[in-house]
């Protein structure tokens, strides 16, 4: 008779641990796989990350990830500063560079909106210090060089497309070169004497007939001062940082606020991995452009990212018409490329053959980058939004493209 009771016992437990486990592991696969999104498979790219720092490339990461207006994914992962080995946070607050850009245009539409100008205006219309703009014919020759007129007005559309014949100064010639020092390493007390030094250089092409990563964002937030009579950082923060509830976004980062700045990393002559010991300002910043120069956290840009996948709505607030959202996302362009399979809208890049970029993904996906790192996409046809923020110089395409890789491998829907 006790053995008898002994074998109940022991079915009874038996019972429980082999249903209690399906039924846990039923629990387990339910939370996991969320909006269409594998956990399972989305921890390959943890992986990668983490291994990344353990084997000295990167400090540290924060990664978001939202797909039907919902978060599936937020993770930090190693240091914030590798000098004081202080963990990163997820509020982090990140140098955003050219992640600026898109926030920029962003603004500069609902200028559009209300009615200032026609994007085929020219530019000198309401800046005449670019009227009669020189182009380069020799751009190995420098600002000095040989040049002719331009056959065309600069119009607002070039500007937002980086079809202008502007040039951010980074192509390596000896015009590029020039045009850095101008911009970046000449003195310049605020935003308009940076873009009149733009104004002074020659061209690099004939406004429309190329696409040329340029400075042409510096431009756009000159004349949101002009149409506003508002500072770049105060309409931001009124139109965009305030609606959104961007609290952590701005050109200077509050002393109260400075313990989660998240400095910039480089590798040293021996190739290891260190804090920088040259690291731009957190306060007194008084530039306010549109290039770069803008501080925030993966949480805040995801709400941007919210607004622009929600064709310009934000918890029941329209900022921007669903119209102009499709017109800043659409190929803007024609057959001049920035990349294989890419082209540009108004403040991002749009990718337009999914099979010629050779990388997963969707076709009308837009996104942007920064030179510390910083990469986000957004793709309407998945309703699925990536934010992926480093600080790490020099920028590298590599971890943009391992975010696509990994993140869009994960959706099992």
């Amino acid at each position: 008779m006790r053995h008898t009771k002994i074998m109940k016992l022991q079915f009874i437990l038996l019972f429980f641990i082999l249903f209690g486990n399906i039924a846990h592991s039923q629990s387990t696969h339910e939370f996991l796989d969320v909006e269409g999104i594998s956990k399972e498979r989305l921890s390959r790219y943890d992986v990668f990350l983490q291994n990344e720092i353990d084997e000295g490339r990167i400090s540290g990461a924060v990664t978001l990830i939202s797909r039907n207006n919902k978060i599936v994914h937020q993770a930090t992962y190693g240091y914030s500063d590798l000098s004081s080995n202080k963990t990163m946070q997820h509020d982090g607050i990140f140098h955003l560079m050219s992640m600026t850009k898109p926030i920029i245009t962003a603004a500069f539409m609902m200028l559009y909106e209300e009615g200032h100008f026609f994007l085929t205006d020219p530019v000198s219309a309401y800046l005449p210090q670019f009227k009669n703009m020189m182009v380069s014919t020799n751009v190995e020759a420098g600002k000095e060089g040989p040049t002719v007129d331009s056959n065309k007005e600069i119009t607002i559309a070039h500007l937002l497309s980086h079809t202008a014949g502007f040039s951010h100064g980074l192509g390596g010639t000896a015009l590029d070169n020039d045009i850095a020092k101008a911009l970046y390493q000449e003195t310049h007390a605020n935003l308009e004497s940076r873009v009149n030094a733009l104004a002074r250089q020659p061209l690099i092409g004939q406004p429309g007939e190329q696409w040329y990563y340029s400075a042409s964002p510096d431009v756009l937030a000159l004349l949101i001062e002009k149409f506003s009579g508002k500072t770049v950082a105060d309409f931001l923060q009124e139109r965009i940082f305030d609606p959104l509830e961007m609290k952590d976004t701005g050109y200077n980062i509050p002393l109260k606020k400075q313990m989660r700045w998240v400095p910039v990393h480089n590798y040293d002559s021996e190739g290891n991995l260190i804090t920088s010991e040259r690291q731009l300002p957190i306060m007194g910043n008084t530039i306010f452009g549109g290039t770069h120069g803008l501080f925030s956290t993966a949480t805040d840009y995801m709400n941007f990212c919210q607004m622009m996948i929600q064709k310009g709505k934000f918890k029941g607030r329209q900022l921007l018409s669903p119209k102009t959202v499709d017109l800043m996302t659409m190929n803007q362009i024609g057959d001049l490329r920035q990349g294989p399979g890419q082209g540009f809208g108004f403040g991002f890049g749009v990718t337009t053959d999914v099979a010629d970029s050779k990388i997963i993904g969707s076709k009308g996906q837009y996104y942007w980058g920064g030179a510390y790192c910083t990469y986000f996409f957004i793709d309407p046809k998945e309703k699925l939004i990536s934010i992926l923020m480093l600080q790490l110089q020099p920028y590298s395409n590599y971890y943009n493209q391992k975010m696509r890789q990994f993140v869009y491998q994960s959706i099992i829907d």
